[in-house]
Order: C-alpha cells, then sequence, then structure tokens
C-alpha cells in the first residue's frame, strides 16, 4: 500500500532513534549519586568519563559522517545503532574507572552516528520548506531521551540495580533496527511512496550538488566559510547543553535536596521544555521561508533572537526557589535546542546533499571538542569552589558564562555567511 506523506513516518523513526540515543547516553547523569558513592569518584572523576565520551564524540563524528556518506544513510545508520548499543550494555559489566572510561568511548563513537545520518535523512526526505520542522521534530529527540531516562531510571531501580539500567536502555536501539530495515530507503527507491510525494520532494530541493555527485573532498570543505560557520555554531554551544546534561540533576539535588532515586518533576518539566524549544525553533525559520526570505537569513534571524534571549541565564544566581529556576532553565533550554535546530538545518542548506553528513560530522566533531574542554574547566571549578565550601557559586559562575556566549557566537556565523553565494562550492 503506498503511503501519501510517507516522509513524515521517516522522521518519526529518525526521532525514535534520536531518543533512545540521548536515553542511553544520559542514565550515567541520574546514576551519578549511586555510582560515585560505589566507586568513590570525585567530580573530577566523573568530569574525566563525561571527557572520554566527548572525545570519542569528537572523532566518532568526523568518521561516522564520512562513513553514512559513503555507505548510504541505511547502512550508515544501522552500524551506528549496533555500535552504541551495544557499548550501552557494556556499561552494567564495568567495574573500574578505566572501565567505564572505555564503555564511554564506544559509545561515544557509535552515538556519534546519529545527527550526521538523520541530516542526511532530512536532506533526501524534505524540500527545502519543510526542512526546518522535519530537523526540529528529529531534534526534540534529544529532549525526549533525556525525559525517558528521567522516567525509566528510577523505575528500572525500584526492582533491580544500576546494572540492569544499562541492559535494558542498552538494548533498545536493537529493537529500533527491525523497524528501520522494514521502513527505511531514499525515496527514488521506496516502492511505498506515492508518486505526489516524490514529486513534492524533488521538485521543492534546491539543485544544489557536487558535479561528480560524490561527497567535497575534506580539503575543499574546510577551505568554505560557511564549513566554519557552523563549526563555530557548534563548538561554543554545544558544551552548554552537555553542562545542562550531566550537571543539573546533581546542581537540583545540591540546591534543591531533590532525591535523584524518584522521578524528579522540575527536572522533567526543564528536560521537556527543549522538546518544545526544538520544534518551535524549526517552524520559526521555515515560517518565514516560506514568507519569501532565503533560507540562510532565516536561520540567522531564528539564531539571533535566541542568542538574545540567552542572556537571562545569568540571573540564576540570583535565583532561590525552586520553580522559578526551573521556569528560567526551562527556557534556557529550550532555546538551546531552538539554536541546535537551526544550526543543524543550516548544514542542508549551505552544502549539497552527497556532503551533507560530513559537513555535520565536522560541525559535530567541533561541537564535541568544546564538549570535552569544557567538563575539565566544570570539574577543576567546581572541585575548587567545593574545596571553599561554596560549591553554589561555581554554578553560579558556570551559568553566566553559558548565558553570553550565544550572542557572541551568532556575530562569527554571521560574519562568515555574510557573503555566502551557492555557486561558490
Amino acid at each position: 500500500m503506498k503511503i501519501n506523506n510517507y516522509r513524515w513516518l521517516i522522521v518519526a523513526l529518525v526521532l525514535v532513534a534520536t531518543t533512545i540515543n540521548y536515553v542511553d547516553r544520559q542514565v550515567i547523569g541520574l546514576l551519578k549519586p549511586i555510582l560515585e558513592v560505589e566507586f568513590g569518584w570525585s567530580e573530577s572523576d566523573y568530569s574525566r568519563i563525561v571527557m572520554a565520551f566527548s572525545a570519542a564524540y569528537a572523532v566518532g563524528l568526523l568518521t561516522m559522517g564520512r562513513m553514512v556518506d559513503f555507505l548510504g544513510t541505511k547502512k550508515g545508520y544501522s552500524i551506528a545503532v549496533i555500535i552504541w548499543s551495544l557499548a550501552g550494555m557494556l556499561h552494567a559489566v564495568s567495574r573500574n574507572m578505566v572501565q567505564f572510561v572505555t564503555v564511554r568511548i564506544v559509545l561515544g563513537i557509535g552515538e556519534a552516528g546519529n545527527f550526521p545520518a538523520a541530516m542526511k535523512v532530512v536532506s533526501e526526505w524534505f524540500p527545502k520548506k519543510e526542512k526546518g520542522i522535519a530537523t526540529g521534530i528529529i531534534n526534540a529527540g534529544a529532549s525526549l531521551g533525556v525525559v525517558a531516562a528521567l522516567l525509566v531510571t528510577p523505575l528500572i531501580l525500584n526492582f533491580y540495580t544500576w546494572k540492569e539500567v544499562f541492559w535494558i536502555t542498552g538494548g533498545l536501539g536493537f529493537a529500533w533496527l527491525i523497524l528501520w530495515w522494514i521502513f527505511y530507503e531514499i525515496p527514488m527507491r521506496q516502492k511505498r511512496i506515492t508518486q505526489q510525494e516524490l514529486d513534492l520532494i524533488v521538485s521543492g530541493q534546491e539543485q544544489y550538488q557536487t558535479q561528480s555527485g560524490k561527497p567535497m573532498s575534506w580539503k575543499k570543505l574546510l577551505s568554505l566559510p560557511q564549513t566554519w560557520a557552523v563549526v563555530v555554531g557548534k563548538f561554543f554551544i554545544d558544551p552548554i547543553y552537555w553542562f545542562f546534561l550531566f550537571w543539573l540533576p546533581s546542581y537540583f539535588s545540591l540546591t534543591y535536596g531533590l532525591d535523584l532515586k524518584k522521578p524528579s518533576l522540575p527536572l522533567m518539566v526543564i528536560y521537556l521544555a527543549t522538546t518544545t524549544g526544538s520544534i518551535v525553533g524549526g517552524y520559526i525559520s521555515s515560517a518565514l521561508i516560506k514568507k519569501g526570505w532565503t533560507t540562510v537569513n532565516a536561520r540567522k534571524y531564528t539564531l539571533l533572537m535566541v542568542a538574545v534571549l540567552e542572556l537571562m541565564v545569568i540571573s540564576m544566581q540570583f535565583i532561590h526557589h525552586v520553580w522559578i529556576a526551573v521556569a528560567v532553565l526551562s527556557t534556557a533550554v529550550a532555546l538551546h535546542q531552538t539554536w541546535s535546530t537551526n544550526i543543524f538545518t543550516l548544514t542542508t542548506d549551505l552544502f549539497p546533499k552527497e556532503s551533507v553528513s560530513s559537513v555535520a560530522g565536522i560541525a559535530g566533531m567541533a561541537g564535541a571538542i568544546g564538549g570535552f574542554l569544557f567538563p575539565m574547566f566544570v570539574g577543576d571549578l567546581l572541585d575548587r569552589y567545593k574545596l571553599a565550601g561554596n560549591l553554589s557559586g561555581g554554578y553560579n559562575l558556570l551559568f553566566s558564562v553559558c548565558g553570553i556566549t550565544y550572542l557572541g557566537t551568532w556575530l562569527i556565523i554571521h560574519l562568515l555567511t555574510k557573503q555566502f553565494k551557492r555557486h561558490a562550492v
């Protein structure tokens, strides 16, 4: 049976994969207080585990993105999911720092394939006027994964131990693989798609491709200012979300006495807000394009709006009520996902689809490098403030750094894309 709007089923599949991806990476943050007691970790020890994942994620983004471009979306995505699911399950048998670092490295390499593959799916399946909203829906999986982890982890802990948390969540990817192999194929080869939808997809895509039909070389990609625009947009901003992802549970436990062995409503509200930011961010830029804006200007205007509004996170140092903190942080992380959605979509606007995964990988690697370096600063800073008996002061400084970073980053992106010409590639 042929299905009109089959492309939205494809988006749903990628959304589920992204959700599983973030469940697998987030559970260690929720298990942090338990694992710290069992294995005697310090804040710096935990930051090393986060750094190991970040470094592997950086390398994985570069290599996995290239792999997806050469092998194709279906095979490349499958390989990534197999790697990260196995690594997630192997956390359950880890017994010391070296073993945890090792499985986090493998997890990082596998999980790095998700967004490059997802952006290639968008470039293959969507006309330009729908790319923003499609990317926003997929990017919402990051938020849904965190919320799902908040729900699933305490539930499993009520019946089992932290080991079963890793076994169960790690196995989710293998169930997804069955659906992926049944339902996915590129539009030209997908027998379930109608001719009407195929015509919509093909006619709505900008005819922007390399003459050879092959991915551009690393040298060519790295010579383009638009490559560096998306690199900057990931390098400086991704670490902020990683800070929210890995340290907010501990922050709320410290500041507001939340019991992380139970479902945490404040954290759920915060991470659910990111879902709204992803989808709304994609909708805003897509709506501007429908009104006649160029794709690049629509994305950049949305990014500027985010950069200005993110300054509010600086106010965290003056907030002492849990639900006011939730309101500010919910807005901040929602805005972050609006930023993330539009940065990802820029890769589909600025580059031919043959090279989208490669560019997404390069940019993602830059974000992961930032995510590797920032935890070093975070761990050292928090340990210093902890020794001084003022751990909350360390968090306040970090929130201020996060708040001002977006505006400076937007300015660099604007300058790098100001003279963008499609024919320059």
